[in-house]
């Protein structure tokens, strides 16, 4: 009993290639000032996954605290930006 070409599951049909730079600015808005929730926001993801890395690091855990240190700087880039490239 043959029903054509067998496929496994989960495995992903080849698409169309499309550049991160291209894909990023899809996604970027159009307004010229950054929003104030979003700021707040970024400032409240910040502090928390600062306290998260300094808890990490007197735990001796330096691996999980250099992972919340990341998350962080990126917070804080995002706080630091006009807006641009988020």
């Amino acid at each position: 009993m043959e029903h054509g070409p067998r496929r496994r599951m989960g495995s992903r049909q080849p698409g169309r290639v499309v550049p991160f730079a291209s894909r990023s600015k899809r996604w970027s808005s159009g307004a010229s000032r950054p929003d104030p929730k979003r700021l707040q926001n970024a400032q409240n993801n910040y502090d928390r996954y600062l306290a998260l890395a300094r808890a990490e690091a007197l735990n001796g855990n330096a691996v999980g605290a250099e992972n919340y240190y990341q998350h962080a700087e990126h917070y804080y880039r995002v706080m630091s930006s006009d807006g641009e490239g988020i």
